[in-house]
């Protein structure tokens, strides 16, 4: 009788605690319930941080998004610029990775290198690419190098026999890795003179017969030397992405000019830098639902009337893939195997 009253105490008290459980529960329910991506970005300011000063591509494409992507992200949230140049951009990226709060309302557009940088051993990058939240590529950028027309060699083949003076920006720049990369990986004999202050700077020396040639987006020279081309003043050498342009059918491309297998991994491994080119990226640790809508927002944008107007009218490139995309790209440079970046690393840092 004694064990029955127990078992019976003991049945009461579980369902009196399950009860009060209940009752707990559902009156911290309205509160504690997560809280949908529109509730949490209505009123929020999302900061897109550019690596670069005003007037550049990088800063172009990020204002022109800008512009236009918050009307797509639930809630509506205003969506601002700021630049913040420093360290070949790298000083963005820092921040993006380990300053900037992880919720969703801290962006950035940042060097096209941005996954090339740790595994080449740059010093100042204090970030692991892989874990950026990846939202989506705004264009693509048709790298290419150029040699005046009175230069010695008329193709990249010629460039094999004879020497061109290639204009550089710096060390870390593409119009100096290029150039060095191909004198290591496909046997041309490019000498590199570096301390000029940007591609205008190197194209005016090119008028003056001070140097050979030079790397510059396709764009930017269709877009600002137009008589070149008109009056044949330029011959296009090489072109830097993974396949031929329609643009430029008859072009090699880098990696077509390495020697080696070797040579043509490491030209590729650097190559895949223009497939990043003008990407916005967020912080590692964005929420799943809130990165989700971005790229939706992202890709909408893309789509936009207003905003495709607006991209045709400054003649841009516009060639967008989705942050998933770039998210792949991530993993695959990192898993590249070492000896393929320590070679690339090597030619590089040749003068």
């Amino acid at each position: 009788m004694d064990t029955l009253r127990r078992r019976s105490r003991t049945a009461l008290s579980a369902a009196i605690f399950v009860s009060a459980a209940l009752a707990i529960t559902s009156g911290l329910a309205p509160s504690a319930r997560a809280q949908s991506v529109a509730e949490f970005y209505t009123g929020k300011t999302i900061s897109i941080s550019v690596g670069y000063s005003p007037g550049g591509s990088y800063d172009y494409y990020a204002r022109v998004f800008a512009r236009h992507m918050g009307k797509y992200i639930p809630g509506n949230p205003t969506v601002v610029v700021q630049n913040m140049p420093g360290a070949g951009s790298l000083r963005a990226a820092n921040y993006l990775y380990n300053v900037a709060p992880k919720d969703g309302t801290h962006l950035g557009v940042v060097t096209q290198t941005v996954m090339l940088e740790a595994p080449l051993g740059t010093p100042s990058v204090k970030y692991n690419a892989v874990e950026f939240s990846y939202v989506g590529r705004m264009t693509a950028v048709l790298e290419t190098m150029i040699g005046w027309h009175e230069a010695p060699a008329k193709t990249i083949y010629e460039a094999r026999k004879h020497e061109m003076i290639a204009g550089g920006t710096g060390p870390t720049s593409p119009t100096e890795g290029y150039p060095r990369l191909l004198n290591a990986f496909a046997g041309t004999k490019f000498r590199v003179v570096s301390g000029f202050g940007g591609t205008s700077e190197i194209m005016l020396a090119m008028e003056r017969r001070e140097v050979d040639a030079l790397e510059n987006s396709w764009n930017s020279i269709v877009r600002t030397k137009k008589d070149w081309l008109t009056t044949k003043k330029i011959n296009v050498l090489i072109q830097a992405v993974m396949t031929r342009s329609k643009q430029l059918p008859d072009v090699p491309t880098l990696v077509e000019m390495g020697t080696t297998p070797e040579a043509k991994a490491a030209l590729a491994f650097y190559t895949s830098a223009a497939e990043v080119s003008r990407s916005l990226i967020g912080t590692p640790g964005i929420p799943a639902d809130r990165l989700k809508a971005l790229r939706e927002a992202f890709q909408q944008t893309t789509r936009d009337p207003e905003f495709l107007a607006e991209i045709k009218k400054s003649q841009s490139e516009f060639d967008p893939a989705p942050g998933e995309y770039l998210e792949d790209l991530a993993k695959k440079i990192a898993a590249t195997p070492k000896e393929i970046v320590q070679r690339t690393a090597a030619a590089l840092r040749a003068k």
